[in-house]
């Protein structure tokens, strides 16, 4: 596999440097990309520099995934308006250890051949390196021209932002310029891969390498992912789109890559998969036969699902995703377990209602779903909707809006699923 012709088929290179493709092609080549630890788990933003990282082992290549200890305690300016909140080192060292325990799900750290996953941290050289031997060492070779020249200080520079540019952050591009130097110096590493912002912190580093030791070092960018209908890539109405299923449950986060719009799904099956070419041209021609049936979401859902969680998690997550959108559900629903319907559930808006009222064997739909619960405005609607087949309590459809509720309509023993029309769900849970 040739890891440049890989990247171009997939839309996963933005800008590269001359050379490196010659450099590849000569020998296995040693490539790192830096990983910022402010969280304890990766989001799917993170995922097109981790899938690089990936096709590059695959290639034959060895992978080093940098975390980013020191430069994350100061923040880079690249396509920020404001600086960060610094971190202490405890958090960093958790966080490390958490990002490197999702990574050995796309890396291979344990392998014994010469170009097995390695894990760094920044940090570790950055520690006890004293700010007088840092300017000494490293900036003196670094010309303040060169980098003013930089489109992420230009922008923070020229009034696009109210806050300027602290010292600190104006030194961001020197501090990740000596971590390439360092890995070039310390592991033979010869190329950065990064997001296109990073294209000039990276440079920085290899011009460092050139003016230092006089060596030959390269880069290659990504371009940075977005949504056809120009929003952002990852980001949903409760936030970043997580790998850690505390964070973001494997329903919700098969859920996000199920429900993205054709032509995203056409661009994100050849960037977060490893599917091959031929086999992606035939899910896009079967897409074009029948969109409705949406084979590429559905192939993108279960492959990056089953790598990111399991092939468990991924058929909970199917089989879950299916009771709320199709109408043979009931039983279904009845065997769900607490955990897995309050997945299911999720972001599905809920309502307390009194556990006294239902065993009392006299609450009546009709109040239930308006006077404990606002599922309709008012009585008059609900009877209607109710006659018109549009009512279902738990996916079975009740057209008798003085159906009594019991009991034996809770679901693991204190929720009620009331749906309103097609789309319109509802959980009632009883206390």
């Amino acid at each position: 596999m040739n890891f440049i012709d890989e990247l171009t088929w997939r839309g996963m290179i933005h800008q590269m440097m001359p050379g490196t493709k010659e450099q590849l092609e000569k020998e296995m080549t040693t490539a790192y990309l830096g990983i910022d630890p402010t969280a304890d788990s990766l989001h799917i933003g993170h995922l097109v520099g981790v899938m690089m990282l990936k096709h590059f082992q695959r290639a034959g290549h060895k992978p080093i995934a940098l975390v980013g200890g020191a430069t994350g305690m100061i923040g880079d300016p690249s396509m920020k308006s404001q600086e960060r909140k610094l971190l202490d080192e405890e958090t960093l060292r958790h966080n490390q250890e958490a990002i490197k325990k999702q990574l050995a799900k796309f890396l291979d750290f344990d392998s014994k051949e010469p170009n097995s996953a390695e894990m760094v941290n920044n940090y570790d050289w950055m520690k006890n390196f004293s700010f007088l031997d840092f300017i000494r060492d490293v900036g003196k070779h670094i010309t303040v021209n060169y980098m003013m020249a930089k489109d992420s200080v230009k922008k923070r520079l020229s009034g696009e932002s109210q806050q300027g540019m602290s010292f600190t952050e104006f030194s961001y591009q020197l501090v990740q310029g000596y971590d390439f130097l360092t890995l070039y110096r310390d592991k033979n590493c010869r190329l950065q891969l990064g997001g296109s912002d990073q294209w000039g912190n990276i440079t920085t580093g290899t011009e460092l390498i050139r003016r230092t030791l006089g060596g030959e070092a390269y880069a290659l960018t990504c371009p940075l992912i977005t949504k056809a209908d120009g929003g952002k890539f990852g980001k949903t109405e409760s936030g970043n789109v997580w790998l850690d299923p505390r964070y973001t449950s494997p329903y919700k986060f098969y859920q996000f890559w199920l429900n993205v719009s054709d032509a995203d799904a056409e661009k994100y099956i050849k960037i977060f998969t490893e599917l091959t070419e031929a086999e992606i041209n035939s899910l896009v021609e079967e897409q074009k036969a029948d969109p409705g049936k949406r084979p590429l979401q559905k192939r993108l859902a279960k492959e990056i699902t089953t790598m990111v969680h399991s092939a468990e998690d991924y058929e909970a997550a199917s089989e879950a995703s299916q009771i709320l959108f199709s109408n043979n559900t009931a039983d279904a629903l009845h065997k769900l377990d607490e955990e897995t319907l309050l997945q299911v559930m999720e972001g599905v808006p809920q309502h307390e209602v009194s556990m006294d009222e239902i065993k009392s064997g006299e609450l009546k739909l009709v109040d239930l779903l308006t006077d404990k619960a606002p599922v309709f405005p008012s009585k008059g609607e609900m009877r209607k909707m109710t006659q018109q087949g549009g009512v279902s309590i738990n996916k079975e459809k009740i057209t008798d809006p003085y159906f009594v509720i019991s009991e034996d309509n809770l679901l693991a023993g204190k929720y009620i699923l009331a749906q309103r029309g097609k789309k319109n769900y509802f959980l009632l849970i009883a206390k």
